[in-house]
C-alpha cells in the first residue's frame, strides 16, 4: 500500500498546558526541571484571549503554559472539563499552506482559518488549530520564516528569566496518550495525518487468570510520521480487566481521553536523574525485585552488556529495556502532576525522561513496570 503524502512536519513546536496556578507551574519547570522562562503574553493577547500565557524552554523543549483570566477563554473552557494538562499539542511544518490543504482534503477539521503575522523586520510566521481524536487537545500547526517573537502577542523578554537547563534536556521524544478506546484515533491519525504504525505491545500486570479482581493490563500502539519521524504512543485497558487499568483511572482523573505523559531525552541519564534527586524532584517508584531480575531479563532480550552498573541504576531506580546486543534504552518517569502538588486538579499528567542508547523502541518490560509502578500510586491514593 502506497504511503499517503506526508503533511510535512518538521518537529513538535510546542506543548500547551492550561493550568488554574501558573506560579505553581513556574515552580515546577524553572525551580524544580531548570527550564528558562522565555516571554510572556503581553496586555492585548491576554485581554483578547482571556489567559495569561509564559513560554519555558530547555534545550529544544519548548512549553506555553496559560492560566485563566476570567471566563471564555481556551484555557477556562478546558479547565471547566478537565483537571490541569495538554491542551495543545504543537507542531512546526515546512510548508503552512501544503499541510492545510492535505488536511482539508483528508477530512481534517479547521478550527480556524491560516492566520499570518509579521514581525517588525519583515520576519512571518502562520498557523491554524485543527481537532484531534484526542479528546479535548486540539493540534496546531506552525511555520516559521524568521520571524523574531516567540508567538504573536508574546514577545520574548531581552533576557530569558529563571533556569539555565543545567540537567541537560534535549527534545521531546515521543507524547503518550491514553484512550478508552483508541481504534478511532488510530485511524484518524493513519488517514488524516498520515502516520503509520510503529511498535504495539499488550499486556496485564498479572496473569490473566478466573480471579477478575486482581490485575489490569493495556493495549499500546505506537504511531509516528515516516517523514519526520515524530512518535505518539497511545494507550488503552486491556479486557478482562477494564474497569481496574490505570488507562481507565487516567480517563476518570481526566475527565476524558488525553495526553498522559511526554518523554524528553537527556544525552546522560544518570546525570540528570542524580541531580534532579538532589534537586528534590520525585520520581515514581521501581520495586528492588525490578534490579534482582534485571541481569536475567537483559539476557533473554539479547542485550549482551550495558554500559550502566546495574547497582547505579537501582539506587537512582532507572529502568532499561532494548531488542539485542548493545542497543538498548534508559527511562524513568516523574510522578503525576497531582501527586508532587497534593492537588488532584493538578491532573495526572506527568513527564518521562529517555537516553537512547541505540534502541528506538519503546521498551515493552518497561511498559509493563510504568503500569505496575502507576497502579501501585493509585491503590495507594484509593483509586483502585
Amino acid at each position: 500500500m502506497p504511503r499517503i503524502e506526508p503533511l510535512g512536519l518538521k518537529a513538535f513546536d510546542s506543548l500547551h498546558f492550561y493550568v488554574r496556578d501558573l506560579a505553581r507551574a513556574r515552580s515546577l519547570l524553572v525551580d524544580k526541571l531548570d527550564f528558562a522562562e522565555l516571554g510572556e503574553s503581553d496586555d492585548a493577547l491576554t485581554a483578547n484571549g482571556r489567559q495569561k500565557s509564559i513560554v519555558f524552554q530547555a534545550g529544544q523543549i519548548r512549553f506555553v503554559v496559560s492560566e485563566p483570566r476570567g471566563e471564555g477563554g481556551r484555557a477556562a473552557r478546558f479547565l471547566r472539563k478537565h483537571p490541569e494538562g495538554v491542551g495543545t499539542v504543537a507542531f512546526e511544518v515546512e510548508d503552512i499552506d501544503r499541510c492545510w490543504a492535505l488536511l482539508e482534503a483528508r477530512g481534517g477539521t479547521p478550527i480556524t482559518d491560516i492566520q499570518r503575522f509579521e514581525d517588525g523586520d519583515g520576519g512571518r510566521i502562520a498557523s491554524f488549530s485543527i481537532t484531534t481524536a484526542f479528546g479535548d487537545t486540539t493540534f496546531r500547526f506552525f511555520q516559521r520564516d524568521g520571524y523574531r517573537d516567540l508567538y504573536p502577542g508574546i514577545p520574548a523578554y531581552d533576557t530569558p528569566r529563571g533556569g539555565r537547563n543545567r540537567f541537560g534536556f534535549d527534545e521531546i521524544d515521543h507524547i503518550t496518550s491514553n484512550f478508552e478506546t483508541m481504534a478511532p484515533a488510530l485511524l484518524w491519525m493513519e488517514h488524516v495525518l498520515g502516520f503509520e504504525r510503529y511498535w504495539d505491545v499488550a499486556f496485564h500486570t498479572t496473569d490473566v487468570s478466573y480471579d477478575v479482581n486482581n490485575g489490569s493490563g493495556l493495549k499500546s500502539v505506537v504511531m509516528h510520521d515516516p517523514h519526520s519521524g515524530l512518535k505518539f504512543a497511545n494507550n488503552e485497558p486491556w479486557r478482562p480487566f477494564f474497569k481496574k487499568s490505570q488507562i481507565n483511572v487516567f480517563a476518570e482523573d481526566h475527565r476524558g481521553n488525553g495526553v498522559q505523559h511526554a518523554a524528553i531525552t537527556t544525552p546522560d541519564i544518570l546525570q540528570t536523574v542524580r541531580a534532579l534527586r538532589k534537586n528534590a524532584v520525585p520520581f515514581m517508584p521501581t520495586p528492588g525485585a525490578y534490579y534482582d531480575m534485571l541481569p536475567d531479563r537483559l539476557q533473554a532480550l539479547g542485550i549482551e552488556a550495558i554500559d550502566e552498573d546495574i547497582d547505579e541504576l537501582r539506587e537512582l531506580e532507572i529502568l532499561v529495556d532494548g531488542a539485542k546486543k548493545h542497543n538498548y534504552l534508559l527511562q524513568i518517569f516523574l510522578q503525576e502532576a497531582a501527586v508532587i502538588f497534593g492537588d488532584k486538579e493538578a491532573g495526572p499528567f506527568f513527564f518521562e525522561i529517555i537516553q537512547r542508547k541505540g534502541d528506538k523502541g519503546f521498551g515493552a518490560g518497561n511498559f509493563r513496570a510504568l503500569f505496575e509502578s502507576i497502579e501501585r500510586q493509585q491503590t495507594a491514593d484509593g483509586r483502585i
